[in-house]
């Protein structure tokens, strides 16, 4: 079996599309899987490291852009649409699944045109512009959100949750006593005001009886200066650009502080940890603020918006749930009941389905 997967640009993309991957692989010892991103994401990484091939196009985003750059991603589109059906023609899959990136959208248009069976993994309430523009070409839609679902019709849609490794479900209820870890990361990229806000907070924290140990993804860009930060404060913290070993460290933490992309809620949830959310106020359609208002909801997370999020907002909501391990064990419970722990196995026997569909033997 061939599956050809168009994913890239951040870890909510990529990390997603190889648990599918590797999914499809256990029960297919002779599948082939192909990748398609752009070098401009952390496809360039992963995916390799991963032992996957993965192949590149010349293209940008247009949502969320400038004039300029909406004008030189339209330039780019047919070029990489048409590198898209050379690499289908090549490798000859039997589906081809979007997850989302720059180069979905290509990809997926060519999957269309040439007659491959097409499938899409959105993890969002609100699709983002490629699966909305390949919406009435796809055979199966993947959703995490019910409110996808008329998008795509319910005859196409299957509300089967975010993929997640596995790791993430082995993690174990932590027993909640001073001194706490806290987790504080902004996705593959880091996020800037997360790490001002937590650099704001470090001479408050420092002042407590019992300093909490901070755990910190910055993001390659403000690294260093995030690491000095906690040296001038003698702060207790771990410092990293980019943390590989994810479902580790957050079996090491009592909190999470983070954004509220897909993925990660979806990992919050198999982890069954408590979190501090900050959506990212630039995500398209809002889906970030929707995603923490909805586990707000559930009482499984705290929504701070990212236009009110300094040092001392940061600090008191970190005294307050670290100050109640009741509250916080409250919290995790309604964070395991959002998981989806059957995600990856319906998607990929929904592939096989369709594969079977078009001829192929599975």
């Amino acid at each position: 079996m061939r599956l050809l997967l168009a994913a890239g640009g951040t870890g909510g993309h990529v990390i997603p599309a190889l648990v599918v991957a590797r999914e499809l692989c256990a029960r297919h010892p002779d599948g082939e899987v192909l990748f398609v991103g752009t070098r401009r994401g952390v496809e360039t990484r992963l995916v390799p490291q991963a032992g996957f091939p993965v192949e590149f196009l010349e293209v940008g985003a247009l949502q969320g852009q400038s004039v300029r750059a909406r004008r030189k991603t339209l330039t780019q589109l047919p070029r990489a649409v048409w590198k898209s059906g050379q690499i289908l023609e090549r490798f000859q899959p039997h589906v081809v699944l979007g997850v989302g990136g720059y180069a979905a959208g290509p990809v997926m248009l060519a999957a269309a045109l040439a007659g491959v069976p097409l499938a899409v993994l959105e993890p969002n309430a609100v699709p983002g512009l490629a699966n909305r523009w390949v919406a009435p070409y796809v055979r199966r839609a993947f959703l995490a959100f019910t409110e996808a679902v008329s998008y795509f019709g319910a005859g196409r849609s299957l509300v089967v949750g975010t993929p997640v490794r596995a790791e993430f479900f082995q993690v174990k209820p932590k027993r909640h006593e001073p001194p706490f870890t806290v987790l504080i990361f902004g996705g593959s990229q880091g996020a800037r005001s997360l790490n001002r806000a937590a650099m704001e907070a470090l001479p408050r924290l420092a002042q407590w009886k019992d300093a909490p140990l901070l755990l910190h993804q910055t993001g390659e860009s403000e690294y260093n200066a995030v690491r000095e930060c906690y040296a001038k404060h003698a702060a207790r913290g771990e410092v990293f650009p980019y943390i590989e070993a994810m479902p580790e460290t957050f079996a090491r933490a009592d909190l999470v502080v983070c954004r509220a992309g897909a993925n990660t809620v979806a990992e919050l949830a198999a982890a069954g940890r408590a979190a501090i959310l900050v959506p990212f106020p630039a995500a398209a359609n809002q889906h970030q603020l929707r995603n923490a208002e909805a586990l707000e909801r559930l009482g499984a997370a705290r929504l701070l918006l990212d236009r009110e999020l300094n040092g001392e907002r940061l600090a008191d909501a970190l005294q307050e749930l670290l100050g109640s391990p009741e509250k916080l064990a409250r919290m995790e419970a309604a964070m395991r009941r959002a998981a989806r722990p059957d995600a990856t196995a319906r998607i990929v026997e929904e592939i096989e389905k369709l594969a079977r569909a078009s001829g192929m033997r599975v």
